[in-house]
C-alpha cells in the first residue's frame, strides 16, 4: 500500500509540473493576450477597460517569471562552476 500511495503522490505532482509548464502558460499567456484585445461593438474594437490590463499584465508577469525561474535553475551549476556565482 506504500507504494501505491508514493507512487501516486509522485503522479499528480508530475501531472501538475507538466499542465504548468506544458500547456499552462501558453495559456495565461493567451489568457492575458485575449483580455488587451478588448471588446467588439458595433462600431468596432475598443479599448481594454483598466481591470482587463492589469490583468493581462498579471499574466504576462507569471509566464515571465517562470522563464527566468526556468533559465536561472538550468545556469545554476554553470554559474556556481564557472564564474563562482551562487545564485541560491
Amino acid at each position: 500500500m506504500t507504494l501505491l500511495t508514493t507512487t501516486v503522490q509522485s503522479l499528480w505532482q508530475v501531472v501538475l509540473v507538466g499542465l504548468l509548464f506544458g500547456a499552462g502558460l501558453p495559456a495565461i499567456f493567451a489568457l492575458g493576450l485575449r483580455s488587451l484585445g478588448g471588446a467588439d461593438t458595433a462600431e468596432g474594437t475598443s479599448q481594454p477597460t483598466v481591470a482587463a490590463r492589469i490583468g493581462a499584465y498579471a499574466c504576462f508577469a507569471v509566464v515571465l517569471i517562470a522563464i527566468i525561474t526556468g533559465i536561472l535553475l538550468l545556469m545554476k551549476d554553470f554559474l556556481a562552476g564557472s564564474f563562482g556565482i551562487h545564485i541560491f
